[in-house]
């Protein structure tokens, strides 16, 4: 029988797939502009960078009880997660044409082929996956440390990226034609497999040894690494508009990130030697 999944991993389960349906259906409650769009895409990518060096990189050379090694794993995520995204193009955060917002301030994306709709189908698929594995590694790291609440840092970088993630899908699907009954249908599926890829990474790694959960979350600490990093550096070039509103809630994102680390107990005390 394989050992249940504690509290906490079980509820970011939850929350994460509520997050990810209401981010599908914000585009039917609300009007997302550009720049509302970008300050929300800056942030989460603070928090996301912020999260994997301040939390996932750390545990994972704790974990691997060598820096060396969860930096090669690190550089295999961001490596993997980079062509994943240069192959598929799935990787786009932008709402659909607003009349309303300036013309040179809206880019709407909407693939033109069935390959490329598979490429963003598989992709989103993968990139969720890995999002999924990246939760159950961290609170798998982390508990039995301390007093602080496991994983805590993943999980809110995880819930707040994937409504942006749904929002995406359903705003291509939409510009493409698809029905709404069909954008529901791929909303759910792809809400699921963050908490399917959790509670299978939490149950083979009961196996595992502490040098894989290490090695797992390195890989998602880069997977994150190229994610923010894929959010921020379009900014150089084609936001030069509302650059202090960006750059503020890029620095907020990063300094939760870091507070968070008082939250998740004591673990990171111990790994100065």
């Amino acid at each position: 029988c394989p050992p249940m999944p504690p509290g906490p991993l079980i509820l970011y389960c939850v929350l994460v797939v509520v997050a990810s349906l209401i981010g599908g259906l914000l585009p039917g409650w609300m009007r997302l502009g550009h720049t509302r769009m970008q300050v929300m895409v800056s942030f989460v990518a603070g928090l996301m960078l912020g999260v994997a060096l301040f939390h996932m990189l750390v545990h994972a050379a704790h974990h691997t009880h060598t820096l060396d090694t969860a930096v090669l794993w690190t550089v295999i995520g961001l490596l993997t997660m980079f062509f994943l995204i240069r192959t598929l193009d799935f990787h786009h955060h932008e709402p659909v044409h607003d009349p309303e917002e300036h013309e040179g301030h809206a880019h709407p994306i909407a693939p033109q082929s069935p390959l490329s709709w598979a490429g963003v189908a598989v992709g989103f698929a993968l990139h969720t996956t890995i999002d999924g594995i990246a939760l159950g590694a961290s609170v798998r790291a982390e508990s039995g440390h301390g007093d602080g609440i496991p994983g805590l840092g993943t999980f809110l970088a995880v819930l707040l990226h994937k409504p942006l993630d749904a929002l995406a899908v359903v705003a291509l699907m939409a510009a493409g034609g698809w029905s709404k009954r069909s954008r529901l249908l791929v909303n759910v599926g792809l809400a699921a497999l963050c908490p399917l890829g959790a509670l299978l990474f939490w149950w083979g790694a009961g196996a595992g040894s502490s040098v894989f959960v290490g090695s797992a979350l390195a890989f998602s600490a880069g997977v994150f690494l190229c994610v923010s990093l894929a959010d921020l550096l379009p900014e150089l070039q084609f936001h030069s508009h509302d650059r202090l509103k960006l750059s503020v809630a890029l620095l907020l994102g990063v300094a939760l990130a870091y507070c968070l680390v008082f939250l998740e107990g004591d673990m990171h005390h111990g790994h100065a030697h």
